[in-house]
């Protein structure tokens, strides 16, 4: 049975719903949205060790049910974020989870050493599944690379490890083993599908990347599907997302397995939706407890 607290690794959430990386920048641009104290667990935009440009505009478009995003990591780096946007964030007064990404495992040791120090940091989620960095294929497409990050990074730390695992693979499962081989506290997912739009009038892709990640309600049900498969494989707690744009949604991931779940395009779209959310999912939890 479901209940209203779930505890991730040392984490204790006091809900089980997380705004999702990348959606929900550092939380201050949302704090006349809604009342983020209400919230599980915030998880911030990804942080690279130096600062990084991002990809070519147009970033973002439009699709049937969905959106393509191709933002490419933009961010000003790790020193900066823990100088700037993680003083506002300790404040708060919700668990803090830092998302990091790096070209290469000694980058995300790195990271995890230097996120480590900080006390207002509570877990970290390796985002090894970005889809649009330009690196040669993706770390969690490989189980032995999977396992070799998350291996090295568990020793670099003694937070709360969650490993965000890409979709755009042949077997989610094997990798979701992987991570917990390697020492992960939980597995995330799934992050974006790989995608494009093309403007017919130009002949041109609509992203300056020309390729970018889908999310949105039309990756759903592939995302669910996923999150059921890992959740029955792996004994690690399973955060589940992609597509949740209600407390319906959100209910559909708890069923199939996840522990908890993360919100993300639909911040775009209704920019309180975590709350509302939040107010669902209790009010669920209450009618089955």
């Amino acid at each position: 049975m479901h209940k209203l607290e779930v505890k991730i690794g040392k984490i204790k959430l006091r809900n089980p719903v997380m705004a999702a990386s990348g959606t929900f920048g550092y939380a201050k641009e949302f704090e006349g949205l809604m009342d983020l104290k209400k919230l599980g667990a915030i998880v911030t935009k990804t942080i690279t060790l130096k600062p990084r440009q991002g990809n070519p505009m147009p970033r973002v478009c439009e699709t049937a049910s969905g959106m393509l995003n191709a933002i490419g990591l933009q961010n000003d780096g790790v020193e900066h974020f823990i100088d700037e946007k993680l003083p506002y964030l300790a404040k708060i007064g919700v668990p803090v989870i830092v998302s990091i990404s790096g070209d290469n495992v000694k980058e995300f040791c790195k990271l995890a050493q230097r996120l480590d120090k900080e006390k207002d940091i509570d877990g970290i989620e390796l985002n090894i599944s970005c889809p649009n960095i330009g690196a040669q294929g993706l770390i969690a497409q490989c189980p032995k690379a999977a396992y070799e990050v998350v291996n090295n990074v568990r020793k670099a730390t003694s937070k709360t490890l969650i490993t965000k695992l890409s979709p755009n693979v042949t077997d989610i499962v094997e990798i979701a083993k992987a991570a917990c081989k390697g020492g992960t506290d939980a597995a995330s997912l799934v992050n974006t599908f790989f995608g494009m739009a093309i403007d017919i009038e130009t002949g041109k892709p609509r992203l300056g990347n020309v390729t970018g990640g889908l999310s949105g309600p039309c990756i759903k049900p592939i995302a669910l599907k996923m999150v059921w498969d890992v959740a029955k494989n792996i004994d690690k707690p399973v955060i589940g997302m992609g597509g949740i744009m209600n407390a319906s949604d959100a209910i559909e991931f708890l069923l199939a397995g996840a522990e908890a779940v993360q919100v993300g395009t639909a911040n775009f779209v209704e920019p309180g939706v975590c709350g509302t959310i939040i107010k669902g999912v209790e009010k669920w939890i209450k009618t089955k407890s």
